[in-house]
C-alpha cells in the first residue's frame, strides 16, 4: 500500500518497495507493483516521480 504524505501543502504518494514519490496515487500504485513484482524500478513509471524533476 502506498504511503500519502505531506510535503509543502502538497498530499505526495510514495512506493513502499523502492521510496520514490508520486504526485498522482495512481502512478506510485504502478510503481510499487512493478517494483515488487520484479524486485527492480521500471523507467518508465519512475520517470514521473518528484526525485526525477529538475531543478
Amino acid at each position: 500500500m502506498v504511503i500519502a504524505i505531506k510535503q509543502n501543502e502538497k498530499e505526495l504518494y510514495q512506493c513502499e518497495e523502492c521510496g520514490f514519490h508520486y504526485e498522482d496515487k495512481k502512478q506510485a500504485e504502478k510503481c510499487e507493483a512493478w517494483c515488487g513484482e520484479n524486485h527492480s524500478c521500471n523507467i518508465e513509471i519512475t520517470a514521473s516521480a518528484i526525485e526525477n524533476e529538475q531543478l
